[in-house]
């Protein structure tokens, strides 16, 4: 059992950077791939980024791609997004998940966190 835990989210401004952590435990990290989604009020849990176990691979949606970067430490057992030039449509919950494959599904990922809040004003 992998339990995962999010933080780093805040309010900022529109052009403002921030760098979200998930903090895995209970498991062995390195053998998932880890996703980071996002969740907005009303709207769908959607991918941003995810990477391979060890960390050779990663995916991003068009949204994130040139403003987000996913990291991982499996030594720290943590996984990373850095968000540059956040935008206020950025505004989500944001989640990160372990899944035995790379994949771009929610339903694929097997363990979730809680969520850290992101709000970008404009």
């Amino acid at each position: 059992q992998v339990q995962l835990v999010e933080s780093g989210g805040g309010l900022v401004q529109a052009g403002d950077s921030l760098r979200l952590f998930c903090a895995a435990s209970g498991g062995t990290s390195s053998e998932f791939a880890m996703g980071w989604f996002r969740q907005a009020p009303g709207k769908e849990r959607e991918f941003v980024a995810a990477i391979s176990r060890t960390g050779g691979i990663k995916a991003y949606a068009e949204s994130a791609k040139g403003r987000f970067t996913i990291s991982r430490d499996n030594a720290q057992s943590t996984v990373y997004l850095q968000m540059n030039s956040l935008r206020p449509e950025d505004t989500a919950v944001y989640y990160c998940a372990a899944s035995r494959y790379l994949v771009r599904t929610t339903y694929e990922y097997d363990y979730w966190g809680q969520g850290t809040q992101v709000t970008v004003s404009s």
